[in-house]
């Protein structure tokens, strides 16, 4: 067990948020429930499944909603901590006490729903998460790779719903509820879910990705006060590719049906000052050409940096921006065919097999 100190957590929300694909919610608000927690004299403890007893429940929370800014519930809240709630009716239905949490998946937001609501309900965090990255749908949960179900669960939202979900008929329908009950929640729902015991978990969890997301936070960290290169510390920690660097031209997007979706043009500057690069956003950077060929597929990852190595937000990115595109690979549990059903370029309407992204960067890589 390691007892993770302020330090360790500043390095986790911005290696995750990097980790999260300009999605996976907002680091400010993330960073603020792990302030609060901690300011209240809570622990957060991290702990790998091998050390957890064998006879432990383990449940997945987060939040369900579109990233698109703006957004806010026009009705009183009635819930002030969602989250909270679903848990606590989580450990009612299951008549069991939950041993530890374990993150959806990596982003400043929902990873730090899981760090705050374990510190918060004084029980561990599991090193790792659901998925090794931030994606937009319920779909992209490792567990529908190994036929585990996410139900029994509980949603909540601050406007005052409490659903708890038996079972759900498939994926499909499950993430059509959890959805709509963000929309009418104004902005997202809080879920728990996927109770699961250290068995059944060691199969889809992702391990060692917190410690992934603390070890890219500490060297951007680090790269900065030692004023070395940011980009090239944070490609090193990821074992990436920096593939672009340029000016976003254009950004263009819309909140549809509880996502934030759009399409991104960026100008190359320097070396890459005679090409383009766009990126087809669904919440998070899914789909990525290079000069209007593919440079990134599903599931691998694309993320965008500043000058300072910081991670951009899709709810931040703006034209004018200047940009680094880094891309790095996916865990192998979704480079297998059932992953690639859940999370490969055909999922999202792209007519593509999967290549892997160390096969395309060989391409424009100097």
């Amino acid at each position: 067990m390691k007892k993770l100190s302020e330090e360790d957590l500043r390095d986790i929300i911005e290696g995750c948020t990097i980790l999260g694909t300009g999605g996976g919610g907002d680091p400010e608000e993330g960073w603020k429930m792990i302030k609060e927690a901690i300011d209240e004299g809570n622990e957060i403890n991290m702990v790998t499944l091998d050390e957890l007893p064998k006879d432990s429940v383990i449940v997945v929370p987060y939040f369900v909603g579109s990233i698109a800014p703006g957004l806010k519930t026009t009705k009183e809240v009635k819930i002030k901590e969602p989250i909270k709630k679903a848990f606590e009716r989580m450990e009612k239905y299951l008549n069991k006490k939950i041993s530890a949490v374990v993150a959806s998946e990596l982003g400043g937001g929902n990873t730090a729903v899981a760090l705050s609501i374990a510190a918060k309900l004084n029980m561990p965090i599991v090193d790792g998460d659901l998925l090794g990255r931030a994606a937009p749908e319920l779909h992209q949960c490792t567990v529908h790779i190994y036929d585990i179900p996410m139900y029994p669960s509980v949603i909540v939202t601050e406007t005052g719903n409490l659903v708890i979900i038996e079972r759900y008929a498939d994926i499909d329908d499950y993430e059509a509820l959890a959805r709509y009950l963000s929309v009418l929640g104004g902005k997202y729902s809080a879920v728990v879910d996927t109770p699961m015991t250290v068995k059944e978990a060691k199969k889809p969890v992702v391990e060692g990705t917190l410690t992934l997301g603390m070890n890219v936070g500490k060297a951007l960290r680090m790269a900065r006060d030692r004023e070395k290169d940011p980009i090239a510390a944070v490609v090193k920690a990821l074992s990436g590719w920096k593939i672009f660097e340029g000016r976003v031209e254009e950004y263009q997007w819309r909140n549809e049906g509880g996502f934030l979706k759009g399409e991104v043009k960026v100008s190359g500057i320097g070396d890459y000052a005679t090409h383009t690069l766009k990126s087809w956003i669904m919440n998070e950077h899914i789909m990525a050409w290079m000069d209007e060929k593919p440079i990134l597929m599903p599931p691998d990852l694309l993320m965008f940096l500043n000058d300072k190595g910081e991670p951009i937000t899709n709810t931040k990115l703006n034209v004018g921006m200047k940009i680094h595109a880094v891309v790095a690979k996916a865990s192998d549990k979704w480079r297998t065919p059932k992953g690639l059903y859940y999370f490969g370029p055909q999922k999202f309407g792209f007519d593509y097999d999967y290549v892997p992204v160390e096969e395309l960067v060989k391409k424009v890589i100097r």
